[in-house]
């Protein structure tokens, strides 16, 4: 795989919502992904030289989602707030040029805003998988 622009990274909010179309993220300057899967040790007395051992298959696997850049009031701005105060449940892509899609069920886990009084304001959000994440290549 070649190197990748990181501008070219897309977070993606479903909207309206249950409608199967989704808004870019306007504003964005960085975004971070991050997939993680808890092991469950099994480890015993019995562990070939007390090597751990872990349960294949067992343990909670997570995506958690960042993101950060200028704040523009577009309508998914406007979804990410209200979003945030009503803590619901959307559908979110991700998509990573020469890698794939992400989509699934996210909550706004944390919504954040900023600014120094001589430059733009900004705002960050997190993101928490809420469900099963689907992965397909592009």
């Amino acid at each position: 795989m070649n190197a990748q622009n990181g501008k070219d990274i897309l977070l993606k909010i479903e909207e309206p919502v249950a409608s199967g179309s989704f808004v870019t993220m306007a504003g964005l300057r960085a975004r971070s992904i991050s997939l993680n899967a808890n092991s469950v040790d099994i480890t015993n007395t019995d562990s070939p030289d007390a090597w751990r051992e872990l349960l294949p298959g067992a343990g909670v696997k997570a995506v958690s989602i960042s993101g950060s850049g200028v704040f523009k009031d577009s309508v998914a701005d406007e979804s990410v707030r209200s979003t945030f105060f009503s803590q619901e449940t959307r559908n979110w892509q991700v998509v990573i040029p020469g890698f794939g899609i992400l989509s699934g069920l996210f909550q706004v886990a944390a919504l954040e805003y900023a600014g120094d009084y001589d430059r733009e304001a900004i705002y960050s959000l997190t993101l928490s998988s809420a469900g099963a994440i689907s992965f397909a290549v592009i």
